[in-house]
């Protein structure tokens, strides 16, 4: 990544720091790009929430400084990926498991009237969504993994034994959301819980349909409650077996999928060093050119 700018700024110890420290994949943090940025060694912790926008929006400066016919089709190959695995590649690499058998509400519409004066999604209505989604996440292992327990999995949203109660909830809200959109909410465990386990930390994405980000992010503390005794209680052997396997299913889609943006941002970049970012690179007027020559 260039640092040509920042270089002429810093001080000579900064300048010195820099050098001895490993290049930061480009996806994390930077959105300006160079034929002088090493490209990117290993896959990232995290990625930036504009990663996809910023991808398609590099895809399309390359098909504008023009292509070979086998460069447009990669190009289309990558927008193709991006348009149908972007809950994956936006959620999945933190770790969400965004299978519709998994979410807790999958591409389910926003109504006008969950707007406030402003005509924004009221601030109140996306705790109704992270609370929807929790229970709807409850009753999918009943469903869909775990159908020998399910009447177990449905108690859980009662008082009739061991059961599942919010303790505390935050919200970070990252833009107003208006109507019309649709969202989708994904549930993932925090850390992977034991015999000893008495409560869930779980992290919630709120994620817009139609900005392909996310409109909100909650973390939710659930305790783990027996009503029959009335205190705190350890979860089920059967409840704990599925939450585990859970959590390392979580695991393994946060390495997949970072490591399909770690090929999808090589496969970019080789584009980019193949159109604009190349010293012959003449930006393809098209027939406006044609017609003025």
């Amino acid at each position: 990544m260039t640092t040509t700018g920042v270089i002429r700024c810093a001080s000579r110890a900064a300048t010195t720091a820099a050098a001895t420290t490993k290049p930061i994949p480009t996806f994390l943090q930077f959105r300006s790009y160079s034929s002088q940025a090493p490209a990117p060694r290993e896959p990232p912790s995290t990625v930036s929430p504009r990663w996809l926008s910023d991808t398609k929006a590099r895809v399309g400066k390359c098909i504008t400084f023009g292509l070979k016919p086998e460069q447009v089709d990669e190009a289309g190959s990558i927008v193709s990926e991006l348009g149908t695995s972007w809950r994956d590649l936006v959620a999945g690499s933190e770790g969400f498991l965004t299978d519709p058998k998994r979410a807790g509400l999958f591409r389910q519409n926003i109504v006008w009237g969950e707007q406030d004066s402003m005509g924004h999604v009221n601030n109140v209505m996306y705790v109704r969504f992270a609370e929807s989604g929790r229970c709807n996440w409850t009753r999918n292992y009943g469903q869909y993994h775990d159908p020998k327990h399910r009447d177990a999995w449905e108690a859980l949203l009662t008082s009739k034994g061991i059961g599942l109660i919010l303790k505390s909830i935050t919200v970070d809200f990252k833009f107003p959301m208006t109507w019309p959109d649709k969202i989708s909410v994904f549930h993932k465990l925090r850390s992977r819980p034991d015999e000893s386990t008495q409560s869930l930390v779980l992290d919630v994405m709120i994620l817009s349909e139609a900005k392909q980000r996310p409109a909100a992010r909650c973390l939710e503390d659930v305790v783990v409650y027996d009503y029959r005794v009335g205190k705190k209680s350890s979860l089920e052997p059967f409840m704990l077996n599925q939450f585990k396997k859970t959590f390392d299913l979580q695991e393994q889609a946060k390495k997949d999928n970072l490591a399909k943006i770690q090929q999808i941002e090589e496969r970019v970049r080789k584009l980019e060093m193949a159109s604009w970012d190349n010293p012959d690179a003449v930006e393809d007027m098209g027939s406006a050119a044609q017609q003025s020559a």
